[in-house]
């Protein structure tokens, strides 16, 4: 079994992680010199982005209904059944299964890697003391933020 922490991410592809963290610094540099009310209204659309997890649950859930559905009409609906099944076994015994390649180039993040923006904002917002992150520009000041969610 693998530690659960990062186990998406030492399964993605080193240029889709690096993508992903790229994305992140110029997400959060956005918000270098916004205002706190801005700063609070991206959190709360990160409160109610999917990660990778409930993005596979979902997809499994959905594609084992219909499978089942459909499963006397055809035999490929039949496997489906039985695939769909065993790709979340795979990922929760190793972390990765077929779909997350593909979910993670579509941009789909881990809760680690959406909380890392999250915390970096707040720092940002200035909710925590003896953190200042700023810098002389926007990603200056995002890499500061993040450094100090621990991420960079």
């Amino acid at each position: 079994m693998t530690d659960n922490t990062d186990r998406v991410r030492r399964s993605t592809a080193d240029d889709v992680n690096a993508e992903l963290d790229e994305q992140r610094v110029a997400d959060v540099a956005r918000y270098a010199s916004a205002p706190p009310d801005e700063i609070t209204q991206r959190l709360r659309e990160l409160d109610k982005e999917w990660d990778i997890e409930r993005v596979l649950e979902a997809n499994a859930a959905t594609l084992a209904l219909i499978g089942q559905l459909l499963s006397s009409r055809s035999r490929l609906w039949r496997a489906v059944t039985v695939i769909i099944p065993a790709f979340l076994l795979q990922h929760a015994i190793q972390g990765w299964c077929p779909p997350i390649a593909i979910f993670r180039r579509l941009g789909i993040r881990t809760r680690r890697e959406i909380d890392a923006e999250r915390t970096a904002l707040k720092a940002l917002r200035g909710d925590f003391t003896g953190v200042t992150p700023y810098g002389t520009s926007a990603r200056t000041a995002a890499e500061g933020a993040l450094r100090a969610a621990g991420t960079r």
